[in-house]
């Protein structure tokens, strides 16, 4: 079984000293910048299970054992890509609690269904991740954090709605953030599920979840 404590490290050059201050290094920030959109355009070609740590490190113009000086495999740059694309979401979508509830629903479905996020090839992306967390413990505690705090935005907007459809906000929130996952992957798999289909869906059912289309004609 795999050591979460890994992505903390993974990140490290293998030089540094444990106990060590960190030591800035743009040059090697730079190289992981090329490493994880290496390995990003790797997966979107040709998949995470057919990439190999070779490929990511030739799309990032280094050789393999320079790349390895940064991570110890390709395990761990996914992890912790995973991880910083997470954290910058969070961001992102925690930031839209300063708005109304309704508005904060608008701002979701324009996050996932319209943003950079949201093309197909993006989209693919995510389900690659997806599919690597179930064997990774790593990605798996990751993801697990990041759909907890989108589920408690999500429990927020309800929690402030008009009139629920279903009793519990938290229960509601399953259901909005299920149906968002969903949605998005219908988006790759089905023709006839496009990006707006997929927003309008989810904006009009989470709308009348909160009760904000009957509140408004009252």
């Amino acid at each position: 079984m795999k050591n979460p404590s890994a992505k903390a490290t993974a990140d490290t050059p293998s030089s540094t000293k444990a106990g060590s201050a960190p030591r800035r290094d743009s040059r090697g920030e730079k190289r992981r910048r090329r490493i994880y959109k290496s390995l990003h355009d790797c997966i979107i070609n040709k998949g995470y299970v057919k990439t190999t740590l070779a490929d990511i490190a030739e799309g990032a113009d280094m050789t393999a054992s320079h790349l390895l000086y940064y991570f110890n495999g390709k395990e761990a740059i996914l992890e912790q890509y995973f991880a910083n694309v997470s954290v910058r979401f969070l961001e992102k979508i925690e930031s839209f609690s300063q708005h109304p509830p309704q508005q904060q629903v608008q701002l979701l479905a324009d996050f996932w269904f319209r943003g950079e996020t949201s093309t197909r090839l993006e989209i693919g992306f995510m389900l690659e991740c997806f599919g690597a967390a179930v064997n990774d413990d790593v990605l798996r505690i990751t993801k697990a954090d990041f759909d907890n705090r989108c589920k408690a935005h999500l429990v927020d907007i309800f929690c402030a709605a008009p009139a629920l459809v279903l009793d519990d906000a938290s229960d509601s929130a399953e259901i909005a953030y299920s149906m968002m996952i969903g949605l998005r992957s219908a988006v790759y798999f089905d023709e006839d599920i496009s990006l707006e289909r997929a927003h309008r869906l989810f904006t009009n059912t989470v709308n009348r979840m909160c009760g904000f289309d009957a509140a408004a004609t009252r």
